[in-house]
This record gives structure tokens, sequence and C-alpha cells, in this order.
């Protein structure tokens, strides 16, 4: 078994330009924050893909984004989770072009992987980058609002990547992703 998520990551310049702004913010907050490299947008994670499913997941996948084509999304605002009044993560909004579609693309990535027994887990569909976890949770009223006033460039989604995650293999304990597949979009 096999924790994947399939992910859109923001162009380079997308993700220089937010690290940029969080770059004079971040010793304001003792957070652990994500290193950019891995600021990635979710549409599906699955905690356990067992492995004669993978090939079928590929497929699947494969499947999903044929019926789609790109467009564009901004990288603006921004928020906490579970909320803002006691924050564990704070994140970045993805606004995109055609936000119907996004929400049905990562509906057919959940979807893909329920098909060939990987589990999708997590709650609704909620386009946005994780940037930092909190612990012990803060009241992030004031983090929310520097977020709010961000707006990136525009990027171009153009494909979604199938990345495996490596628990505590990466630097500093954190998780190691490996992108084992990517689908681009006709």
């Amino acid at each position: 078994m096999t924790r994947m998520f399939v992910a859109v990551y923001p162009s380079a310049e997308a993700v220089e330009h937010l690290d940029a702004f969080l770059d004079i913010r971040r010793e304001a907050g003792t957070f652990r924050w994500a290193p950019p490299e891995q600021w990635h947008l979710t549409l599906a994670f699955f905690a356990d893909v067992p492995d004669r499913s993978f090939d079928a997941l590929v497929d699947g996948l494969d499947a999903v984004v044929r019926k789609r084509s790109a467009q564009t999304a901004v990288i603006a605002g921004g928020g906490a989770f579970p909320h803002i009044g006691r924050a564990k993560v704070l994140w970045g909004g993805v606004e995109p072009e055609d936000p119907i579609g996004l929400e049905k693309l990562a509906r057919g990535c959940r979807a893909a992987g329920a098909i060939v027994g990987a589990a999708p887990a997590g709650d609704r569909f909620r386009p946005h980058l994780t940037l930092a976890r909190i612990n012990p949770p803060i009241e992030a009223t004031k983090w929310v609002r520097v977020l709010d006033a961000y707006r990136g460039p525009s990027w171009s989604i153009e494909e979604i990547a199938l990345v495996e995650s490596h628990l505590g293999e990466g630097p500093n304990r954190r998780p190691r992703h490996e992108v084992v597949a990517t689908f681009a979009f006709s």
C-alpha cells in the first residue's frame, strides 16, 4: 500500500512570486512552513493505493484528463483550516478560470481512485496550497488578512501529476514527494 495524491503544480513564476511575498513575513510566525517546491493543489488524496491498483489508477486518471482542457488559475487570498479561530493550517487560495471544471476534474480523479480500490480521503474540494502547519493551533485573523492582500500572476494548468508521498523521508523529517506519472490535457 502506498500514499498518493493527484496534484496540480503552479508555474515556477507563480511559486517564485508567492515565495517572495511570504519571505519577509515568515519570521513573524513560528510555523512549519511548507517548502515552495512542494506547494501544490491537491485534486485527490489516497491514503492507501494497493500495488495491484497502480496501473489501473494511471489508466483511470489518463481517461479523466482526456475529457478536460487546460485552463488558467491565480493564487490569491488565503485562509485557515479547520477555521480561523483555531488554525492548524494556513493556505493560499487558488482561483481557477473555470471553477466548475476544476471541481469536476477533482471529482473525476477521486472517482478514478475509488473504482480501483484506492478510497479517496478528505473533505469537499477547496482549491488551495498548504503554506504552513501550526502547532499548537492559533487564532489566525492577522495571517489570513495578510494572505487576503495577495494576488499572484496567472498561470496555466496544463497537466496533473500522480505523486507518491513518503512520510518523514524529506529534509527535517518532512514528507518526500515523488512524481510517478503526469497527464497532459488535450
